[in-house]
């Protein structure tokens, strides 16, 4: 079965990557152009603006299991997450980082709890998951075109929830991992792999994004308490 025009991966790849690419544009601007503040300001709204425009898009948030129990799960596994991060962070990063003002902080942190989980999730488990999930598959019955295939003449809706292959898993990981700077990837990579396994025991993007959202959360609040700003 293969998916109407409007929705075969190619279709939808400009929807999952456009607040992606907003987001982390602006922020590559030098902070002379806009300072500290303005960026964040800026980053909001622009991928905000995006995933409203991109919404009907999406996959759906839920899967097979209650909502209330992927949100309350994903909390628990995201505190987790950040104590996660923090441990493999911590020895590629030297002490002393600067304080951010309380407007910057606050910014971020914003961005960090209710857009960047959104849009990183949509795209990594929502999208790149699944089209890899189907090139593999394709790849394994056979088809000389299993790359072309996936992207123009399949769509991400025939995935069913929670489907992973080993090699999508590190893919997505990977790619994920990348989306950082050099002295993050060893913790963005185990941090892929932990939202992956999440997607596969609650399979759905819910759990995900709550787990995202907690880890982003607690991490600010951690690092503004013990001054580690470093680690931010």
């Amino acid at each position: 079965m293969h998916g109407p025009p409007e929705r075969t991966n190619r279709a939808l790849l400009l929807p999952y990557l456009l607040p992606y690419f907003l987001y982390t544009g602006i922020a590559s601007l030098p902070d002379a152009w806009l300072g500290r503040e303005l960026n964040y300001g800026a980053r909001l709204v622009a991928t905000a603006a995006a995933l409203v425009w991109a919404w009907r898009r999406y996959t759906p948030l839920r899967g097979p299991f209650a909502p209330t129990g992927s949100v309350l799960i994903g909390v628990g596994v995201g505190v987790a997450g950040a104590a996660l991060w923090v441990a493999l962070l911590r020895p590629f990063v030297a002490g002393g980082g600067e304080a951010w003002s309380a407007l910057a902080f606050w910014l971020r942190l914003v961005s960090a709890g209710a857009v960047v989980p959104v849009f990183e999730e949509l795209l990594m488990r929502g999208y790149i998951l699944r089209v890899a999930v189907q090139w593999e598959r394709a790849r394994h019955a056979g088809l000389r075109d299993a790359f072309e295939q996936t992207l123009e003449r399949s769509s991400i809706d025939e995935i069913e929830p929670g489907a992973w292959t080993p090699l999508a898993l590190v893919i997505t990981s990977g790619i994920f991992a990348l989306g950082h700077t050099p002295t993050e990837w060893v913790a963005a990579g185990a941090y892929g792999l932990l939202m992956g396994a999440l997607w596969i025991l609650r399979k759905d993007l819910l759990s995900c994004l709550a787990a995202h959202a907690a880890t982003n959360i607690s991490l600010a609040f951690y690092v503004r308490a013990t001054g580690q700003w470093e680690l931010w």
